[in-house]
């Protein structure tokens, strides 16, 4: 650990980012060259950091990468991915290229509803407050309606109702979800400001006492889908293909499997939901509770052979993404990725989003089918690691080519590599 002094810095929120760096150069002791590239890292896009979040000295980028040959719903489309992980756009790219032929990737989408819940509790007659609250539906809307009016002008809206009575370890609860139309937006402020809104009115009709009032990210009403079919030709054979499907079974089976395989349909997921400025964490959470939501723990996909032979993938997610409002609306780096996209509204967005997680499964699983999941994974990854023991330039190419012809990967390889070619003379 770094010998700093303190964690208290007094008014460290009131100064300029340049400002906290020092403080925080001073405090945790960082040498020049550690204080140096925090500056740089974020040079040119600081002042927009520090509007983004609380704090801010510096900003850390991640690499946007473009998948190529998708085809979505009939559409040629360039996909702009931001991940740190080697081999995770290949992995696309090739999946994608191999189910071209018989269309790419079809998608359907289930509208852009989002839930806010709000929490009451403390009455003895909960399924009786349901009913109460039922009763008021029409009010509910109004109140709803009237918080967003820009959002109702655009064609959103309060949309309906869903009350549910809980059991938990202190009785009963009333559950209100105010179900509402976000239309391009993720609609987190929109559901979040109508359930406090609309509280104070539950309150006054039932008698219970609300407590929470806010989103969910489990959004089983904002469902993308998106099915392609992988030819006998393009997988490798029967074999391959009935090894793909054996290890779909384990990964449904089994949740040990299944946290591994969907965190791969989530790689390339979560690098367009990045890429775009959307927010990776409500849509890895509401994509893992949606998993289990049969109270079991499975695969996201699924996977089966057609009568013709062919290998068939499908998947279904929560997929709550905006094109209005938070860093997709005023990050240029997040604006300038949808403008390669081309995508016009949220719901065509999601479709590609959930387009890219079923190409990335499908590759994950060839390659764990055929060569193993480390030879094309630990061949992007050779770079990595010339580039962690210090090689530049041709440097990196030439210790990692050497690293992949010997088959290990490893750090202390490369040093030796990095050592010896450096002690050679270059003519």
């Amino acid at each position: 650990m770094s010998d700093f002094t303190s964690s208290r810095i007094e008014g460290f929120h009131k100064l300029d980012p340049a400002a906290r760096l020092e403080a925080v150069r001073r405090q945790a002791n960082l040498d020049n060259l550690a204080a140096g590239d925090l500056a740089d890292a974020a040079a040119g896009q600081i002042a927009l950091a520090d509007r983004l979040i609380e704090n801010a000295i510096s900003s850390i980028a991640i690499p946007v990468g473009i998948a190529t040959n998708m085809t979505v719903d009939g559409r040629d489309v360039l996909v702009p991915m931001a991940t740190e992980e080697s081999s995770v756009i290949a992995a696309v790219c090739n999946s994608a290229k191999r189910c071209r032929d018989t269309g790419g990737f079809r998608t359907s989408t289930s509208g852009p509803l989002m839930a806010a819940q709000i929490q009451l509790v403390g009455a003895s007659d909960p399924e009786n407050v349901r009913l109460q609250v039922l009763e008021h539906l029409e009010d509910i809307r109004a109140i709803c309606d009237d918080t967003d009016p820009l959002l109702l002008k655009v064609g959103g809206g309060f949309r309906e109702l869903d009350i549910r009575v809980i059991e938990s370890t202190e009785g009963p609860m009333t559950i209100v979800h105010i179900i509402v139309d976000t239309r391009d937006a993720m609609g987190a402020n929109a559901v979040n400001s109508m359930a406090e809104a609309v509280a104070p009115k539950l309150e006054e009709w039932t008698g219970a006492r609300s407590l929470l009032r806010i989103l969910t990210n489990l959004a089983d009403r904002r469902v993308a889908r998106v099915r392609a079919v992988w030819p006998l030709a393009e997988i490798g054979g029967e074999t391959v293909r009935d090894d793909m499907l054996s290890a779909y079974r384990f990964a449904d089976a089994d949740p040990y499997r299944a946290a591994t395989h969907n965190k791969g349909i989530m790689n390339g997921i979560s690098a367009v939901v990045l890429a775009t400025g959307n927010d990776t964490r409500a849509i890895e959470a509401g994509a893992h509770a949606y998993a289990a939501r049969d109270g079991r723990y499975r695969s996201m996909s699924r996977w089966e052979k057609d009568r013709d032979g062919n290998l068939v993938g499908t998947l279904e997610l929560p997929m709550a993404v905006g094109l209005v409002g938070g860093a997709t609306k005023i990050h240029p780096t997040a604006q300038a990725n949808l403008k390669i996209l081309g995508v016009s509204t949220a719901d065509e967005l999601a479709r590609v989003i959930v387009s890219i997680g079923l190409a990335q499964n499908f590759g994950a699983m060839r390659a764990l089918a055929t060569t193993g999941i480390q030879k094309g994974h630990m061949a992007l990854h050779a770079q990595n690691v010339a580039l962690m023991v210090g090689a530049v330039g041709k440097e990196v190419d030439i210790v990692a080519s050497e690293l992949k012809s010997l088959g290990k990967v490893r750090q202390d390889l490369a040093e030796e590599i990095l050592d010896r070619l450096r002690a050679t003379p270059q003519g």
